[in-house]
């Protein structure tokens, strides 16, 4: 028998894992990706923030990694962590879900808990998930409890992790809500009951969108600011100094990770099947997915005012990741934004601490491994992620820099 079996082995299951293995928890994990399971048994991280000494404490404490849902059957709670993509039509693709809930389905036994963590759009647990468990003629809230609890892994926070992060749980019934509590609170610090599943599924799309619209927002003021000679970003700061009622956003080249681009359609989709527009959602989405061409002009009109072309100009792009000092890729702005620089006819070079290699459709990009170098040959510099090594000093030795971030700040800087 073991505490708990974790479904999918990426960003949100593997803190999982190790949360439960601090905890004292016998934890099995199963992953379809044979390299993934290979990996960590041999005592290798594949995910940002968890290192392989992590890795290899777990394994120290019983973790056990496989690609064989027969480790299913011994657990008595089964959390589900496998991604939600978008489909070719911008809809939820659902496909890692369902495979999943079969898989614990052909496994499912009286008493378990079985719990979904990947982000979808409400009703999903019930209308989806709970039917496939059920094929296995066990009745939730009857024979095993079934509940929903999202995800709020952020990836490279140094301050809040899976433990003292709130935990949000809905259940089933209520009864499903108090076992999946019960369950939780071994883990996290503060466990948040809601009503019922959709609550708890709702929840994590209203963060998301929240953050959507409001990146959005900002965004769209850098566009008519620059236009009015406004300095957008000193008039964040001031209105950051009330103490009530504001919260700040700061402008970028996009939005990035899986969260944001992505979360708020399962919501949006949700909402057309009720036959209404969700207009907040989509204009947010219009607005943000135009930022990288937006970018892309305004390094175009940085090249032209020193008197170049951006054709056969070299561009050096700092920061391809999604998210300041970590190394993950998903959804970042840097692809779409260097692939219409390519366009424009530029030679793109790149820099990242945490990269080693990029490549933008196949093509590989060439990388500068010494970063003062880079920024002295580039014709033009391209700050698209803050890491903690692009200080603004080094930053200064740049040609010429747009800075999307705002690192640069005393006049030395195009800043968006």
């Amino acid at each position: 028998m073991c505490d708990l079996a974790v479904v999918g082995l990426g960003y949100v299951g593997l803190p999982l894992v190790r949360e439960a293995c601090r905890a004292g928890l016998r934890v099995v994990g199963i992953d379809v990706s044979a390299h993934v399971v290979d990996g960590l048994v041999s005592g290798r991280s594949h995910v940002d923030d968890i290192s392989d000494d992590d890795v290899q404490s777990m394994l120290r404490s019983g973790f056990s990694a496989t690609t064989e849902e027969a480790a299913l059957a011994a657990a008595d709670a089964v959390v589900i962590c496998v991604p939600t993509p978008l489909d070719e039509d911008g809809g939820p693709d659902l496909a890692a879900v369902t495979s999943a809930a079969e898989m614990v389905s052909r496994r499912l036994r009286a008493g378990m808990l079985v719990v979904l963590e990947s982000t979808t759009y409400p009703g999903t647990t019930d209308e989806v998930v709970r039917p496939i468990l059920e094929k296995s003629g066990l009745r939730a809230g009857e024979d095993f409890a079934l509940a929903f609890s999202p995800e709020r892994i952020d990836p490279g926070n140094p301050t809040y992790g899976l433990r003292n992060t709130p935990k949000v749980v809905g259940g089933h019934t209520p009864s499903c809500t108090e076992r999946a509590e019960q369950f939780y609170g071994k883990i996290c610090d503060q466990v948040v009951r809601v009503k019922g599943t959709r609550e708890a599924e709702m929840a994590k799309l209203l963060e998301n969108t929240y953050r959507h619209v409001n990146i959005a927002l900002v965004n769209e003021m850098a566009i008519f600011c620059h236009e009015l000679g406004i300095d957008l970003r000193e008039a964040i700061a001031a209105a950051a100094t009330k103490p009530f009622g504001f919260q700040a956003f700061y402008p970028g080249p996009g939005v990035g990770g899986h969260c944001i681009p992505i979360d708020p359609n399962y919501l949006s989709y949700k909402v057309k099947r009720l036959g209404y527009p969700f207009r907040f959602v989509e204009l947010a989405q219009e607005i943000n997915q135009r930022m990288p061409a937006y970018v892309a002009q305004r390094v175009q009109d940085v090249v032209n005012e020193a008197g170049r072309s951006v054709k056969g100009s070299t561009v050096l792009i700092l920061g391809v990741t999604y998210k300041p000092n970590i190394a993950d890729q998903r959804e970042s702005p840097a692809r779409p934004v260097a692939r219409r620089l390519r366009r424009m006819g530029a030679n793109l070079v790149f820099h990242d601490p945490y990269v080693m290699q990029w490549e933008v459709d196949g093509e590989p990009v060439p990388r500068v491994d010494d970063l003062g170098e880079g920024l002295r040959s580039a014709d033009v510099s391209l700050l698209l992620q803050d890491h903690a090594a692009y200080d603004p000093d080094t930053l200064r030795q740049a040609r010429l820099l747009f800075d999307t971030r705002g690192r640069v700040n005393d006049g030395t800087a195009e800043v968006l």
